[in-house]
């Protein structure tokens, strides 16, 4: 580090911001803040013939954009969806249900939800950083799964910074759906509990969850 602090950086690069507006403009939802915006002046797929209506896709590609949508939505490698989805379909219920509450149990997924950053990328940021306790305990994985009942909440040194400044004042509430009934925030406070599992009917993601199971199940 030759003796200075690399000064962490919470925003996504230009590069990065429009991968992510051509991505939901393909996939036919927002990822982003920014993304939104393109997508109310631009309600149809990039490219020459995005405008002009789509041939009938085979039903693979109908089913494969479905995952990828949910897999974006969440922002995770598809070794990570599979195993999710393979969790999801061992248990009791509705497997595309189980899949969408298992995903929304993730920590990175969680701290967006409760209004702590503005995007999932810059909730995975914070995460890696080590700014996030669940219940008093550091954890640095995204993929961390918290239980109902426990506590998430930001480190006491880190929430003089300004992007938990901006989160503590409700600065990300524009652009964040309401806080899902799954959770208790005292967003003052910079802490939120998972009261219980979510239900998927809850869950503020867009999808057909069935077409997801149909894709992995085919496979």
């Amino acid at each position: 580090m030759h003796g200075h602090v690399r000064k962490e950086h919470f925003v996504a690069t230009k590069s990065q911001d429009r991968r992510k507006v051509r991505l939901s403009r393909a996939l036919g939802v927002a990822l982003t803040p920014k993304a939104a915006r393109y997508l109310e002046k631009r309600p149809y797929a990039p490219g020459e013939h995005g405008r002009t209506k789509r041939k009938a896709d085979s039903d693979y590609a109908v089913r494969l954009r479905e995952k990828q949508r949910l897999r974006e939505q969440y922002g995770i490698r598809e070794k990570q969806m599979r195993n999710t989805f393979n969790e999801a379909r061992r248990q009791d219920g509705l497997t595309g249900e189980n899949l969408v509450e298992l995903l929304e149990m993730r920590l990175d997924a969680l701290v967006v939800r409760s209004g702590f950053a503005r995007t999932t990328a810059q909730a995975r940021q914070l995460v890696v950083h080590r700014h996030i306790l669940v219940d008093g305990q550091l954890v640095d994985r995204p993929s961390f799964r918290v239980k109902p009942g426990q506590l998430i909440h930001v480190k006491a040194k880190s929430e003089g910074l300004e992007p938990f400044q901006v989160a503590a004042a409700g600065g990300h509430a524009e652009v964040l759906p309401p806080v899902p009934a799954y959770l208790e925030v005292e967003l003052d406070k910079l802490q939120a509990r998972l009261v219980r599992r979510p239900k998927r009917a809850e869950v503020p993601v867009t999808g057909d969850v069935q077409l997801v199971v149909e894709y992995y199940a085919a496979r």
